[in-house]
């Protein structure tokens, strides 16, 4: 088990994570837990994960500690081993029986560490037809029903970028499982395996649409619901500039506010009216297209009409509230969300630039007692 005084601060803090190292969600969920405060070492291979980004810049390594193995070898086999021994939480993100061929499964880990919570992150899951076939992001929300509900109605479906599946739908719940089962192990002194699907993930993020589905007040296909853009009062809209304004004024009296600010007049139809909401979302657009999107913001500022700019990667640090809220931070030369969720108690904070490959080898050998680490490269 972990012990008192490892590197970090936050609710985590004391807690062993050994990170075997891959690409993805396990980095994600990885970083995740290091920012609140875990205490991480990543096994990286030799000649590192073959990214296409410099590995100064890779976040979902900071925080962290690195250290090379070889799993290849007998050496490096033994080394990640020993760490998890000492760890806590171990994650993985190879396909099915990989680890096992390795000798680093989850049978030869609770041999060493019975306590040990051993998270597999994969895309597909440990079992099934597609569990031993390759796949990225969006092929999982593909088949689960989740990529089929973003887009407008005329156009494919729009691609999320890797946040609705590798993050939303893998990270996240690899992270709530290992923690979970981490409680369990330290009531039990039983370790267990987290079996992190993003195909189960990504479903279960669907679960209130599938209600709405079978109460028949969800329409099975793409701009035509209250939630995926259908709504003329729940969507995006065009500015005089060729930016965009987002729309969610759902409830009435957020409605009347936004209505009233947007100068639509008597002569827009009912909202509740659906078969003429083609016709309002005309109106709203119509309206949009007259000012540009400074000018929109600062009528809507102030108000409850529940509107905002859409803005970009490099606008967002910017925004009046996000800067209030420090809800993007400076650490080593690169803008950066910060840590989230906040703790009253144990507050977390970017601790640490994204780790460099076998840089921390010789303080993780000190400070988890594994001096296999000090020894010569596997050759």
């Amino acid at each position: 088990m972990a012990e008192a005084g490892s590197p970090g601060q936050g609710p985590l803090a004391g807690v062993r994570v050994v990170e075997l190292a891959g690409i993805g969600p396990g980095p994600f969920a990885a970083m995740l837990l290091a920012d609140l405060g875990a205490d991480v070492v990543r096994v990286d291979r030799p000649g590192g994960p073959g990214l296409a980004i410099p590995a100064g810049f890779d976040l979902t390594n900071r925080g962290k500690r690195s250290v090379v193995a070889d799993l290849k070898t007998e050496h490096g086999r033994t080394v990640v081993l020993d760490l998890a021994e000492r760890a806590d939480i171990l994650i993985e993100g190879y396909r099915p029986g990989v680890a096992e061929r390795l000798g680093v499964g989850p049978d030869a880990c609770h041999a060493r560490n019975p306590r040990l919570v051993y998270g597999r992150m994969t895309g597909w899951g440990q079992e099934g037809p597609l569990a031993a076939r390759a796949g990225h992001d969006i092929a999982y929300i593909a088949v689960t029903g989740t990529l089929g509900l973003i887009g407008s109605p005329d156009a494919p479906p729009a691609v999320p970028a890797n946040l609705l599946g590798d993050y939303a739908g893998g990270s996240l719940y690899l992270v709530v499982g290992v923690l979970a089962a981490l409680h369990h192990a330290r009531a039990t002194g039983a370790g267990q395996v987290v079996d992190a699907a993003i195909v189960d993930g990504a479903a279960h993020l669907a679960s209130m649409i599938h209600g709405m589905l079978a109460a028949g007040g969800w329409q099975d296909r793409r701009g035509a619901n209250l939630l995926d853009g259908g709504c003329p009062f729940y969507g995006t809209y065009e500015t005089a500039d060729g930016q965009y304004m987002a729309v969610g004024a759902l409830e009435q009296q957020f409605y009347a506010e936004f209505a009233d600010l947007l100068g639509l007049g008597d002569l827009a139809p009912d909202r509740g009216d659906l078969t003429r909401w083609g016709e309002l979302r005309e109106a709203v657009a119509a309206r949009f297209k007259t000012r540009t999107r400074s000018e929109w913001t600062a009528v809507f500022e102030g108000s409850d009409a529940c509107v905002a700019p859409v803005l970009s990667l490099r606008e967002a640090p910017a925004h009046p509230h996000l800067a209030a809220r420090g809800t993007f931070t400076d650490h080593g030369g690169i803008t950066q969300p910060a840590p989230a969720p906040r703790f009253s108690a144990t507050p977390t904070a970017v601790r640490g630039g994204p780790a460099l490959p076998g840089t921390g080898a010789e303080e993780v050998a000190r400070d988890w007692d594994v001096p296999r680490l000090a020894a010569e490269d596997d050759a």
